[in-house]
């Protein structure tokens, strides 16, 4: 069973041909893995900004890297990525706009999130909550339970998964599978908008993460796109020839992703 797990996992990676290297723009910082992306599998080119898109992943994340303070829940996070763009000024009145699309091949209690927000860039602290988004075998999964409150406005304003839609290259050795049954979590939320009006004149920066919950295996992530303030682009559109990630890289992925799993799931439940 375990020699059919890992030839499966290998199998899918080697399948995966839209992530690209981490070819993220200038000033921005990454923690664990973060890239960009052409469509593929159920996630389509972003409404603004295409074709491509920008991603985070737990597939690849490291100790803590996308975990966000005040997540509530039966659990503890474990691996996981994030991105900080580059700094960009707005003033009282400005609108910053994005999409984001959540996916996870989870569910079934494993509660995995994604998340943005506004940073003062010279700080670093919080300024706003800009959308949350986590794994749940039912109800909405945008915004997510157990996490603080986005300050922005999501169009559409709640999103419940779509059942069983997880085959994404940027998940890795997880692309198309499920930690349960079809309707027990496993899926993607589609592309949600994230409005928000700028309070007080500033420098600013966005950060985006995701991350697994209460252990490192069937992974999630998060693709986003389309940011801007007022005019200004924050994200520039993705440059498609940007270069594929290597087999052997997707394959070191997969291989990680089986390990998790064989001493994954005897524990309880969050």
């Amino acid at each position: 069973m375990i020699r059919t797990f890992f030839a499966t996992a290998a199998a899918t990676a080697l399948l995966a041909f839209g992530a690209h290297a981490a070819t993220l723009p200038s000033g921005w910082t990454a923690e664990g893995n973060a890239g960009t992306g052409d469509p593929n599998g159920v996630v389509s080119a972003p409404p603004a900004q295409g074709p491509g898109y920008y991603y985070v992943s737990t597939s690849g994340g490291v100790t803590g890297g996308g975990s966000l303070p005040g997540v509530g829940g039966s659990g503890n996070p474990t691996n996981g990525s994030n991105v900080i763009t580059a700094a960009f000024t707005a003033a009282v009145g400005d609108v910053l706009e994005f999409y984001f699309n959540y996916v996870t091949s989870d569910g079934a209690g494993f509660a995995d999130y994604g998340w943005s927000r506004l940073l003062d860039a010279t700080t670093s602290d919080e300024v706003a909550l800009l959308f949350t988004a986590r794994t749940t075998p039912s109800g909405s999964s945008v915004p997510g339970f157990g996490m603080p409150a986005p300050a922005a406005t999501l169009d559409p304003v709640s999103v419940d998964i779509q059942d069983g839609a997880t085959t994404w290259d940027v998940l890795g050795g997880s692309s198309g599978t499920c930690y349960q049954a079809i309707g027990q979590g496993c899926g993607a939320t589609g592309w949600v908008k994230s409005t928000y009006a700028i309070t007080e004149a500033g420098t600013y920066t966005l950060q985006f993460g995701v991350t697994n919950w209460n252990d490192a295996a069937f992974d999630s992530a998060m693709a986003f796109a389309g940011a801007k303030i007022g005019d200004v682009i924050i994200t520039p559109p993705v440059d498609p020839s940007a270069v594929p990630l290597p087999a052997s890289a997707l394959l070191l992925g997969a291989g990680i992703g089986a390990m998790g799993v064989i001493r994954r799931r005897q524990k309880a439940k969050a």
